[in-house]
This record gives C-alpha cells, structure tokens and sequence, in this order.
C-alpha cells in the first residue's frame, strides 16, 4: 500500500466524525455532520436515515465533499478533503457493512428501515498537514 493511501486509511479507519457537503435542488452546497469509515479500497462509508434531506440530495446530484479529521486543536496533524461520487443503499448487505455500536443511540439494529447506508467513492483526496504546506494528493 502507498503512502498516502496508508494515511488515508489510518484516519479513516474508525469512525469518526466529518462534515459531508451535498448540493440542494436549488445548486446551494449543504452541510452535516456524519460519521463516515473507510475500507482498504478507500471506498467511504457511513449510515443515515431514511427519507432524510441528505439522501434526497444525493440521489439528485451525487457529487460530494468530504471534511474530516480533526477531533480537536490540540491533536491537530494532518486532515482529509475529499471530493467524491455518492450513493444511498438500503440493501442488507450493505447495512450489515456499516453496523456498529456508535450506531446503537439511533437505530435499533441492521435491520432498521429508517437506516440507509451512503457510499461514497472518492476521487481526489487532499492530505492536508496542520501547516502552511501544499496538500499531498491522492487521485483515482
């Protein structure tokens, strides 16, 4: 594996949480919060409910951004910008995928009908370190 896709990974590994910008029908970005992991491929993927603004936007303009990686100042080294194409599931499969204990407080199991799943397959990562530097860059 590659430098900076080991990096990617390494940030992304649990989940945590990010800002993933969607865009309206009107063309305005909108913002939330959610909490998205990464797989070895580096395809993202985080869960949502049913029916909500989110899924609608993505189902009408799927391209995405992505912001994570800071917790708090403190331990601030490096954070991830990520430009991507999204999808909303809500096979099975793909609940059982994203199912975790962080997801326990909202839904009541994988088997929830109000929980949907957005994979995200991203296609420009900035690596960006908590300095003025220019970012490292990862493309599809």
């Amino acid at each position: 594996m590659d430098e900076l896709k080991t990096l990617i990974i390494n940030k992304m590994r649990t989940p945590t949480v990010a800002a993933l910008a969607t865009i309206t029908k009107d063309g305005k970005p909108w913002v939330r919060y959610v909490t998205p992991f990464a797989d070895n491929n580096l395809t993202i993927w985080c869960a949502t409910f049913a029916g909500t603004r989110k899924t609608g936007q993505i189902i009408n303009s799927p391209e995405i951004h992505l912001t994570l990686g800071v917790s708090t100042p403190e331990n601030l080294d490096y954070y991830l910008q990520i430009q991507g194409r999204a999808e909303v599931l809500t096979d099975d499969a793909s609940k059982q995928a994203v199912w975790g204990d962080h997801l326990v407080p909202m839904f009541t199991g994988p088997d929830d009908p109000n929980l949907n799943v957005i994979k995200i397959t991203p296609y420009r990562i900035e690596i960006q370190e908590a300095k003025p530097v220019p970012p490292k860059v990862w493309e599809a």
